[in-house]
């Protein structure tokens, strides 16, 4: 059986990037802006046999269950702006609103497994246009009904996320706008996007840490399905005099990253996927996520859904709701803690990235 880790002894780093400045502050602006919590974990820290552990608890945001919002947000805005002209200035979501009026027949539309999808909606009706959100057939119904519960329209597709990608990129058009966070050849900006608007995520952990008076952290573990996120995180932590580690995790059935390593090159996985990851069971990486990935990864791991489901009930006894996807991250930790040389002095950050409502 193949080794569920590799690892990266020269991980890259990556100059920062000055139009992430404006991140941060196009998000301040939409409705219920609030830096999520930084949790001091010292039970998994216990577990992990480390100094300190801080989660990152992004159960709710921007009023739903997952981060996906900052990077869909974002990425629309600025695919607005791409199609239309940059807007006159704004401070509420409503002002925006009414400078989109006479665009209200466009679509915004996306492929997802749900997260993703919901947030897009979102900002469709926080917008005053219409989404098309196209799901695998194996969605879970829940995620279904809470995209539709955004007034979207939902588009099922037999097969798996990456025939849903497929149909997606044909639909680009006059009256559609595709909000994607995976790239295919000749559409890579939006899903730059996306990455960016995860920025948001990072520049409140700074702030957050600061303010507690500790310093960056050694290690970041985050999940990874495309790997969006975890070019964000590695962007964020591996530029010139940050430094941290960063560990990407993943499903056993939908380890696209770590075979794509192996492998030097984009790889597909095919499955089995596992419902309860679904958020995770994508089987190509991300092209915008890539270069990221393959240079700025320290490992990258693949764990069964049994740690994943211990991980969530080590999350709750240190007070963080959230699922089997939203803490795989922190089970790629607990799987592999020996090889990844965790140790005594060593602080870490997990990335909680969605809560029970996500699910449900």
């Amino acid at each position: 059986m193949p080794s569920s880790i590799v690892q990266n002894p020269t991980p890259a780093e990556f100059a920062a990037d000055p139009e992430l400045d404006e991140v941060l502050p196009f998000h301040r602006k939409l409705p219920h802006y609030a830096p999520t919590p930084l949790v001091a974990a010292p039970g998994i820290a216990a577990k992990l046999g480390v100094q300190r552990v801080w989660v990152k608890d992004e159960s709710s945001r921007l009023g739903l269950p997952a981060y996906k919002i900052l990077g869909a947000s974002w990425a629309t805005y600025r695919a607005l702006e791409q199609r239309f002209g940059e807007f006159a200035p704004w401070d509420t979501i409503e002002d925006l609103a009414r400078q989109l009026y006479s665009h209200r027949r466009l679509e915004l539309t996306t492929a997802s497994e749900g997260n993703h999808g919901r947030a897009v909606a979102r900002m469709a009706r926080w917008l005053g246009l219409s989404a098309n959100i196209l799901l695998p057939g194996s969605a879970a119904p829940a995620r279904v009904e809470r995209i539709r519960d955004e007034r979207a329209r939902v588009t099922m597709i037999d097969g798996t996320y990456d025939d849903a990608v497929a149909a997606v990129a044909r639909l680009d058009g006059v009256r559609s706008l595709v909000i994607s966070d995976t790239a295919w050849p000749g559409y890579e900006q939006v899903p730059k996007w996306v990455v960016d608007g995860y920025s948001t995520l990072f520049r409140e952990t700074d702030a957050q840490l600061a303010e507690a008076g500790e310093q960056q952290p050694d290690v970041v573990a985050v999940q990874m399905g495309v790997g969006s996120l975890a070019a964000a995180v590695v962007r964020h932590y591996r530029r010139p005099g940050v430094g941290a580690r960063v560990i990407g995790v993943e499903p056993n059935g939908a380890a696209c990253v770590l075979e794509s390593l192996r492998a030097g090159k984009l790889a597909d996985v095919v499955g089995p996927f596992d419902e309860a990851m679904g958020g995770l069971n994508c089987g190509c990486p991300s092209l915008v996520a890539w270069p990221f990935l393959k240079g700025g990864l320290s490992a990258c791991v693949a764990i069964p859904t049994s740690r994943a489901e211990e991980a969530v009930e080590a999350l709750t006894a240190d007070g963080v709701a959230s699922t089997a996807c939203g803490a795989a991250g922190l089970a790629g930790l607990l799987e592999h803690r020996q090889e990844l040389g965790l140790g005594a002095s060593s602080t870490v950050l997990v990335i909680s990235t969605e809560g029970p409502g996500a699910s449900s």
